[in-house]
C-alpha cells in the first residue's frame, strides 16, 4: 500500500521557504496476549492514541491467541471508541511475540510503524518527537524510558539509550541499544531483513542487528517518551537456563551475520551468558550498571 502523507513547508529564520517537509501517516502496532490486563491495555491504548498531540493514523491490535473475556471486551471497546481506525488481528493460538508482530506488520496500513506494549504508557508528545526524526530519513528511532512499579508517577529507574548513530552501532555489539516498546521504524526495511522471526526472548535485538548490517539509519532520543511497567519478578525473568540458551543462540546468530567479531562473541558469551546465571540480586546490579544504561 502506498504511504499517505501530507506536505508542510518550513521556513528558515529569514523567512524564506525551505524544502517541503513530508509528514507521513503511521500505524501503531500493539500486541496483546492472555497474560495482559484489561485496565493496563486501556491505559496503554489511550495514552498512545487519544492522548497524543500527534495521533497515529491507524492502529493494529494483535490478539496473540485466546484471551480472557474481560480482555476481549476491552479490545472491542477500545476499537469501537477509537478516534482513528483500528484493525484487530485475531490469531488462533499464542505463538509468541515475534510471530505476532510479524503478522501485525502485514496488517499495518502505513510503512511507518510505531510499537507499543499493552502495559506501558506513552507520554503525550511521544510521536510529535519521534515522527519528524523518521521523516528526516531515519529508518529506526527509539527513546529513553522511565521505569515504574505500581504507580506511574513514582519513577524507579530511567533508562537512557545511546543517541549518536556511531555510538548505537558500537554499543549494539554488546547490548541491545534500543528500548523496544519505544521504537518507530520503517516496515519496508524490517520486512527486507526478514522481520522479527520466531526467535523467542531475543527477537527485537536480532532485528536491530539485521537492520544495522543492512545499513539502516538509526537514532535514539535520550528523553524518556514511554513509561515502562516493571512488575514483580522482572529481574528473575532475565535469568535462568532458558534465557541462557536464548543468549547463546542470538550470539551465534550475530557471528553468522558478521555482526560481531570472534573477540566480541567470546566476550558476550562470558559476560552476558554469565549474567543469566548469577543470583537475582547480582543480576539486578549488573543489568543497571552494565547491560542497560541507567541515569538518576
Amino acid at each position: 500500500m502506498a504511504t499517505a502523507h501530507r506536505t508542510l513547508t518550513e521556513r528558515d529564520p529569514q523567512g524564506e521557504a525551505e524544502e517541503p517537509a513530508v509528514a507521513e501517516q503511521f500505524s501503531l502496532l500493539l500486541p496483546v496476549w492472555a497474560g495482559d490486563r484489561a485496565d493496563f491495555l486501556t491505559e496503554a491504548f489511550r495514552s498512545s492514541v487519544q492522548d497524543q498531540t500527534r495521533r497515529p493514523d491507524h492502529v493494529v491490535i494483535v490478539r496473540d491467541g485466546p484471551v480472557p473475556a474481560p480482555l476481549e471486551a476491552a479490545i472491542a471497546r477500545l476499537a469501537a471508541e477509537s478516534p482513528v481506525p483500528v484493525d484487530v488481528l485475531e490469531l488462533d493460538r499464542n505463538d509468541g511475540l515475534g510471530p505476532a508482530l510479524d503478522a501485525g506488520l502485514e496488517a499495518c496500513a502505513h510503512d511507518v510503524v510505531a510499537r507499543m506494549d499493552a502495559d506501558d504508557i506513552s507520554l503525550p508528545h511521544r510521536f510529535a518527537v519521534q515522527l519528524p526524526i523518521i521523516e528526516s530519513g531515519v529508518d529506526l528511532v527509539g527513546s529513553g524510558l522511565q521505569e515504574f512499579g505500581d504507580d506511574p508517577d513514582e519513577v524507579v529507574g530511567l533508562r537512557t539509550p545511546p543517541v549518536d548513530a556511531d555510538d548505537i552501532a558500537v554499543r549494539a555489539r554488546f547490548v541491545d541499544p534500543f528500548n523496544h516498546p519505544t521504537v518507530v521504524y520503517r516496515r519496508d526495511l524490517v520486512r527486507a531483513v526478514g522481520g522479527y522471526s520466531d526467535f523467542a526472548l531475543m527477537e527485537d535485538y536480532l532485528l536491530w542487528a539485521k537492520m544495522l548490517v543492512a545499513g539502516a539509519r538509526v537514532a535514539n532520543v535520550a528523553e524518556p517518551l514511554v513509561k515502562y511497567r516493571v512488575g514483580a519478578g522482572a529481574y528473575a525473568r532475565r535469568g535462568g537456563l532458558g534465557q541462557l540458551r536464548a543468549e547463546l543462540a542470538v550470539q551465534r546468530r550475530f557471528r553468522e551475520l558478521g555482526f560481531t567479531s570472534r573477540g566480541q562473541f567470546a566476550r558476550n558469551v562470558v559476560v552476558r551468558g554469565g549474567y543469566r546465571l548469577v543470583p537475582e540480586s547480582l543480576r539486578r546490579m549488573a543489568y543497571r550498571r552494565v547491560i542497560a544504561t541507567y541515569r538518576g
